[in-house]
């Protein structure tokens, strides 16, 4: 059964996925930003080649999302002139020596990706093996130079491999690992007691630097109360489907009214006029002419149970629908509740209601609602890993 399941190469997990979009290393963030509103993705890769020379090595550096954007904008530098900001190279939202983004073979084998992975990667690049004539790939370059995003680097498109990606695999081949799937979470170890968090009567801003740090963890910031309660969270999954102007909401609020503010899939009327205050009390003006929120662009609709089956909590996670500008397409985003679990949740279950609401993690908390701590795809993918070796061992004795 493990020669089956590592008998697969990272090629067979990208059948039928899109080719990345791409921005080029000498972008701006304002041009990161346009181009992150025209598309479907919530992030971008950028990367370093020349598209109309012969180079020998084109390298996708690194990728951006609104949350790297938003977070940058927050910073005490910034909030003064985010116009400026806005024109800052888009290599300084890259980290120096980043493994989040990792090159790897079609041939990869998927024992590799996962070691990969559980380094930091986040993205695994992966080239889809299909090559272009010389005359497909001068039109492909022709149309994409106009919108200064591409998708072919060196005759070649790329996908990207994510941790979901193996999870789902896993996921889908579930039984060849049984009983493991049943077994608690508590059982297994892989409950982290280490977890960014923030008072939920705590200033927004100062979770900025969390907020960041989740997003590199691929996880979350609790929101929690003076007891330990959680209360909500602060989700780069669900920023991302926010707009720039969430900074101003980000520099001006408490991490509660931000909850507030993000709930529900765009912000009430009433806290859009206490962010306007508040930029005009600390004198960000230029904050507030270069984000001018207006709650009547964002429209909300309910989804109905179905659209979200898997049960999380008394606290259930749902989610709305909204346009974050004219260019902007309608996209499901979840709301700020969390998603949680508990100790005795049993693997197989934590995963699907990870995947279930496009999160790499569950919250863990107590019957009371405190937060004992958080289970990522990292953890489980560690499991996974042992279980095949163990399987391995298994099948040549």
């Amino acid at each position: 059964m493990a020669a089956h399941l590592l008998a697969h190469e990272v090629a067979d997990l990208c059948l039928g996925k899109p080719p990345l979009r791409s921005l080029s290393v000498s972008s701006t963030i304002g041009e990161t930003l346009a181009s992150l509103k025209s598309c479907e993705e919530n992030c971008i890769s950028v990367w370093d080649c020349d598209h109309f020379k012969n180079v020998d090595e084109c390298i996708c550096v690194g990728k951006i999302c609104m949350v790297d954007i938003i977070c940058f904008l927050c910073r005490n530098e910034n909030v003064n002139s985010p116009s400026l900001a806005l024109k800052s190279p888009v290599t300084v939202l890259i980290p120096k020596d980043s493994v989040l983004v990792r090159h790897v073979q079609p041939s990869t084998s998927l024992l590799e990706a996962i070691d990969l992975i559980l380094q930091g990667a986040q993205n695994l690049v992966v080239p889809i093996e299909t090559r272009f004539s010389g005359s497909s790939r001068r039109k492909l370059l022709q149309k994409s130079s106009s919108t200064r995003s591409c998708t072919l680097h060196n005759g070649h498109e790329f996908c990207w491999l994510t941790q979901e990606d193996v999870i789902q695999y896993f996921l889908s081949s579930i039984g060849f690992f049984s009983p493991l799937p049943t077994a608690s979470i508590d059982a297994l170890g892989i409950i982290s007691t280490e977890f960014l968090s923030i008072g939920y009567h705590s200033s927004a801003s100062s979770a900025t630097e969390s907020i960041s740090r989740s997003l590199v963890d691929q996880t979350s910031v609790a929101i929690v109360d003076d007891d330990g309660l959680l209360i909500g969270e602060i989700s780069p999954f669900t920023l991302a489907y926010c707009g720039e102007t969430l900074a101003a909401a980000i520099t001006t609020l408490t991490a509660g009214e931000l909850l507030a503010y993000i709930d529900c899939g765009g912000p009430p009327e009433d806290i859009v006029r206490v962010v306007k205050e508040r930029l005009k009390e600390r004198n960000l003006e230029g904050m507030l002419e270069e984000f001018e929120i207006d709650p009547s662009d964002i429209s909300n609709s309910s989804l109905s149970d179905e659209e979200f089956p898997y049960p999380t909590s008394s606290r259930s996670s749902s989610g709305g629908r909204y346009h974050k500008s004219s260019s902007y397409s309608a996209r499901m985003v979840r709301r700020a509740e969390a998603i949680v679990c508990y100790p005795g949740s049993s693997l197989v279950a934590v995963m699907v209601q990870a995947i279930a609401h496009r999160v790499n993690y569950v919250w863990v908390i107590e019957e009371d609602c405190r937060v004992l701590g958080i289970v990522t795809f990292a953890n489980m993918l560690e499991v996974f890993r042992d279980q095949l070796e163990s399987m391995m061992l298994g099948h040549f004795d």
